[in-house]
C-alpha cells in the first residue's frame, strides 16, 4: 500500500508542537530525523536527545481524503516555515526501514531499556522491551513517553494491574509487565494501535498478560496503575473516567502534557488525586499522584 509523506524542516521547539497538531490532524505516524549535519553522541540514562533542526515526517494514507488533508496542511504549513513542506508518494516500508537505521537502545531509569529487535544492552541487570517502529509509533525517543517509562523504572509494579489508556505501541503497558506487573489491560481508539499492542505484547512474551480493547468496549474494573500519554485536551475531558479507574490506593500517571497547561490538566484531578510535584523533560510534563486509600 503507497503512503503520502508530508516532510519539512524545523526547529526543534517548534518541530514538537507541530508534531503534535500534525497527529491530532490524522498523521499515521510522525518521526524526526536530523536536518543538518548535528552529530547525536550515545544519549546518558533517560535522556532524549533531538537535533537543533529537525526534519519532520509525517506519514497518511494515499487516498482522495488523505491528499485533501494533506494539502490543506502544506498551505498551513506554508505560512509558518521558513521553507514550505514536500509532499511525496512512497511505497509501504521504507519509511519504516530510515526508522530502524537511527534507532538504538535506549535507556530509562536504572534498569528499563527500549531496544530493536536483534539489539541489546551490555548491562547485566537490563529489563528489554523490544520494540520495532510500525504505524502505532511509540518507541519512548518523545519527551512524553519517557517520562512515563522513568516512572514505571522507579515504580514497585509487582502483582499490580495497569491500564494503559491510549496505548499506541502498547509500550507503556508492555513494560510495567516486564518491570513486575500481573496484568495490563491496553486502551486505543484505532484498531491498528491495538494491533501494534498485540504484536509487540506477543514478541515480548506477555501476550498472555495483556488485554486490549477499544474505549467502548473495555470493562468495567480498577486498575492499580492508570497510565495516560495522550495530549492535554483529551486527559482533561477524560479526568472523570481515568479518575474512576484508578483503585483506592492506587497510582495515575499523565502525559502529553506541554509545561504551560499543566496547570489546568492538574486542575482536572487536584480534587480526588493527591498529586506530586509536576516533573518536566525540554517542553513537556508528566503529572502524577495517587487516590486516597
Amino acid at each position: 500500500m503507497p503512503w503520502l509523506q508530508l516532510r519539512f524542516d524545523a526547529p526543534r521547539e517548534q518541530a514538537e508542537r507541530l508534531a503534535i497538531e500534525l497527529e491530532e490532524a490524522g498523521a499515521l505516524s510522525v518521526t524526526f530525523g536530523d536536518a543538518g549535519d548535528e552529530p547525536q553522541l550515545e544519549p546518558g540514562p533517560g535522556e532524549t536527545p533531538l537535533w537543533t533542526e529537525v526534519t519532520t515526517t509525517a506519514l497518511f494514507e494515499d487516498d482522495a481524503a488523505s491528499s485533501a488533508l494533506v494539502a490543506a496542511l502544506v498551505r498551513d504549513l506554508a505560512t509558518r516555515l521558513p521553507v514550505p513542506p514536500v509532499v511525496e508518494r512512497l511505497e509501504d516500508q521504507v519509511w519504516e526501514r530510515v526508522w530502524l537505521d537511527t534507532f538504538k537502545p535506549t535507556r530509562f531509569g536504572q534498569r528499563l531499556w527500549v531496544c530493536p529487535h536483534g539489539q541489546s544492552p551490555e548491562a547485566a541487570d537490563a529489563i528489554i522491551v523490544a520494540l520495532d517502529p510500525g504505524l502505532a509509533f511509540g518507541t519512548g525517543h518523545h519527551a512524553t513517553t519517557a517520562l512515563c517509562l522513568e516512572w514505571l523504572d522507579g515504580a514497585d509494579l509487582t502483582g499490580k494491574t495497569v491500564l494503559d489508556y491510549g496505548c499506541g505501541s502498547g509500550i507503556l503497558a508492555i513494560a510495567a509487565l516486564k518491570l513486575g506487573a500481573a496484568r495490563a489491560v491496553a486502551v486505543d481508539h484505532d484498531p491498528q494501535a491495538l494491533q501494534a499492542t498485540r504484536d509487540n505484547a506477543a514478541a515480548n512474551d506477555v501476550a498472555e498478560r495483556i488485554e486490549c480493547y477499544l474505549p467502548d468496549a473495555q470493562p468495567e474494573g480498577e486498575a492499580d496503575i492508570v497510565l495516560a500519554n495522550i495530549l492535554a485536551g483529551p486527559l482533561v475531558e477524560l479526568a472523570p473516567r481515568l479518575i474512576a479507574a484508578v483503585g483506592d490506593g492506587g497510582a495515575l500517571v499523565l502525559s502529553g502534557v506541554l509545561a504551560e497547561q499543566a496547570e489546568t490538566v492538574r486542575a482536572a484531578y487536584a480534587e480526588t488525586i493527591a498529586l506530586d510535584p509536576t516533573c518536566q523533560r525540554e517542553d513537556w510534563v508528566r503529572i502524577s499522584g495517587r487516590r486516597s486509600a
